[in-house]
This record gives C-alpha cells, structure tokens and sequence, in this order.
C-alpha cells in the first residue's frame, strides 16, 4: 500500500510513535527531499536504510505510476519534508494514481501547519477553507475574488513577500479584516500575531523570517435583501455621496454585489 506520513514542521518531539515505526520498518520511501528524510532518521535515532526515491513537484507526475505498481508488492512511505504530503506538498497525482490503478492508500495522521495555524488563530474554525500558496503576482485580484468568502480562509506566503501580501490582502478586502500571521509554528521563535490586515502590513514591511501561515476572517454574511440595499444607496446619494461611493459603502456593510447595487440604483434614479 501507499503510506502518507505526516512528519514534524518544526519540533522533533511531534514525531509519533507510528512514524516512527514506519521509518524503521520502511523498505520504500518516497520524499520530497531525500536528503531530509536522511536528516530526519537520523535525528530520530534510526538505523534502517531504506531505498529512497525522490518525489518531488518535478517529477511527481512522470514517477506516480512507477511508484504505485511498486506499492502492489510492498509498502511504499510517502514523506514531504514537513507536515502531511499531498497538502501543497507532493503527493496528490501519486494517490490519484494509486486510487485508479487499485492499490491501497492510507495515512499516518500528525503534524499540519494549516490546522496548527487554525487552531491557534482565535478566529472561527467550524468552517474553513485551505487556498495554498498565495500567487507572487496580481494578488489583489486573486484576493477579490474571495472577498464574499464567508469562511475562514489560511494562506501560505514566503516570508520575503509578506508585507506585500498583506497591503494587497487590506486594498481587497479593506484594513479592517482580521488577520492572524502564524510564524514558525511549533518551533523556538514561533509567533502568532493578530490584527487587522492594514496593521499587520505595517508590521510586516520591513519583512519577516520562518514558515508562514496567514489565517483571514471571512467575510460577514449578507444583512440585507437588494431592494433595501438599493434603497440605502440612494438615501446615501441624496445625502451628498458620489453612487459608486454609496454602492461600495453599502456593499461592505451588508455583503450585498456592489455592481448590482450601482446597477439597481442607477435604474431606480
């Protein structure tokens, strides 16, 4: 069978037992770092030696079938160089493939940043939502896109583009929005900062260092059918608002379409 297996993401006491085990046991190990998973049995205190194939967002698509049929025979160990494979890490085509050639997959639960970074957040956690690794160009609208996401949302982003990010999170989502920004989780200099996304931009500029997780409040749900919405756009205009100010304005505060509140108020005139 396929055995993905969560490793540390920054404390080597989160190693389980069961982890552990399997190291010791594995004739196969597919990593993202072969060198990583050497570094890691070694801190661990284990012996074994393994043949080691390397499994990376390189290769992983061209090595998924190979790596599958050898897991007919014996087990194969599947290792990211932190936290669970397949969870932005290398791994999803080598289960697809496994899943559609009929070869068993299962997991050795443990370590996550995303979740880690959840839990910790203070923001709601009962329905969330996973984006990845935040794109390096035209974040602002990529992140408009998700602006009426009513779920929490959690992030990665490198640490040399943080501040950035987060300006580009405020100028969509607006300075408002909390924000929690994760660092180094489970490690000496962990640091879970939280405010509001304009505040954190200006934390954050001057750049930052570690693993990074950004956890965002959703968006609050819509208040207000369309027909009131248009009614508070144009009570807003009459008072001296431009309409595409009004239509904003209302919009935010009921997450009600900003263009079908100009539209209706437009026609409404």
């Amino acid at each position: 069978m396929i055995i993905l297996a969560a490793t540390p993401i920054g404390n080597l006491g989160d190693a389980s037992k069961r982890l552990i085990e399997a190291l010791t046991n594995a004739e196969i190990i597919a990593s993202e770092d072969t060198r990583t998973t050497i570094h890691l049995m070694r801190a661990l205190g284990i012996e074994n030696r393994p043949r080691l194939i390397a499994l990376h967002e390189h290769n992983e698509t061209e090595k998924a079938a190979e790596i599958a049929e050898l897991a007919r025979a014996t087990d194969v160990l599947v290792l990211s160089d932190a936290g669970m494979p397949a969870i932005s890490d290398p791994g999803f085509p080598l289960v697809a493939a496994a899943a559609a050639a009929g070869v068993t997959v299962t997991a050795l639960p443990g370590p996550s940043a995303v979740l880690t970074a959840l839990a910790v957040s203070g923001l709601p956690t009962d329905r969330f939502s996973f984006e990845g690794f935040l794109p390096r160009k035209s974040r602002v609208a990529y992140f408009t896109a998700l602006v009426r996401e009513e779920r929490t949302m959690v992030f990665f982003e490198s640490p040399n583009r943080l501040g950035d990010s987060l300006a580009d999170l405020a100028t969509a989502f607006g300075d408002d929005r909390r924000v929690v920004v994760c660092r180094e989780l489970t490690k000496l200099h962990e640091e879970v900062k939280r405010g509001t996304a304009r505040e954190l931009a200006d934390y954050f500029a001057p750049g930052a260092r570690g693993e990074i997780c950004i956890v965002v409040e959703g968006a609050q749900p819509a208040t207000s059918d369309l027909p009131t919405g248009i009614a508070q756009v144009l009570k807003l205009v009459t008072e001296g608002s431009r309409l595409k100010e009004a239509a904003s304005e209302v919009a935010e505060q009921t997450g009600l379409s900003k263009r079908d509140l100009y539209e209706g108020a437009l026609a409404a005139r």
